[in-house]
Formats: C-alpha cells, structure tokens, sequence
C-alpha cells in the first residue's frame, strides 16, 4: 500500500516522534522514507550583502536535517532518500510528494486550539492537508505526552 514515504523536516526535535511514526510505517510497508527540507524563499528578503552566507547556511542545516532523518530510517532497517530544495514549503513540499510518487505525507502539528491557532493560521502542516492529493499522516508534536 505504501512504498515511499515523504517526511518533511525542519529539524526540530518535533520531527523525532512524526518519524517514529513513518520509519514503523515504512518497516511494515517495505517502503522507503524520503527526507525533504525545504529552504523557504523568506532569505530573499534578507540584504544583498547576507542573502548569500544565508542560503548557505540554511543550505548546510538542511543537510544536516535529512541527514538525521536517513540516519534514524537506516539504523531502523528502511531505506532512505534525501532532498533538500528551496521553495515555498507546503508547495515544494506537494511537488515533491508528486513527483516522487509518494504514497504518504508524515508531518507534524503542534495541535494548536482556539486564540493560539487563529494566531498560527497557515502553518505549512495545515497547507499539505489541504491541498495534498495523497493522505497525510499528522502526528501531534506540540506537548508533552
């Protein structure tokens, strides 16, 4: 049912429990984990003269992002595949999942309510649920269990 399994990453520590999820999933469904950190287009805004050691750096903590995720799906026995793109994340994020043929979106929320969501409307998790054309699996990373 599942052979390729997209988990977007911004890599924070939320991302440990959502790939708990999809490395299960991925191990079950003999299918491979896809790793996408999206560089969001906002350094565009940032000055001529930093836009570039910007880039680099979020470039460089996008490696570094996919890379744990690989890391964690390969010590789990599932095989992994990284990407990191710039983009509008939730779009890039849906272009990705097309033309990767993925299966599955494995994302996080912090399960915001009430004011503190109408506060954070149009999180890039709430976008990917809209719009994606494949299901998504959202794992709440907000609190504490």
């Amino acid at each position: 049912m599942y052979d390729a399994i997209l988990v977007p990453t911004d890599g924070s520590e939320g991302v440990d429990r959502t790939l708990e999820h999809a490395v299960e999933m991925a191990r079950n469904h003999d299918a491979t984990v896809h790793a996408l950190y999206v560089v969001d287009r906002r350094f565009e805004l940032a000055a001529d003269e930093d836009r570039e050691d910007l880039i680099e750096q979020l470039i460089d903590r996008g490696e570094g992002a996919v890379a744990a995720v690989a890391e964690t799906a390969e010590a789990a026995g599932v095989d992994a595949v990284t990407s990191v793109r710039e983009g509008i994340p939730y779009k890039t994020i849906l272009d990705y999942a097309e033309e990767a043929n993925i299966d599955v979106i494995a994302m996080g929320t912090h399960g915001r309510t009430g004011r503190d969501r109408l506060a954070h409307l149009g999180s890039v998790t709430d976008r990917v649920v809209e719009n994606a054309t494949v299901p998504v699996f959202v794992v709440n990373i907000g609190g504490e269990e």
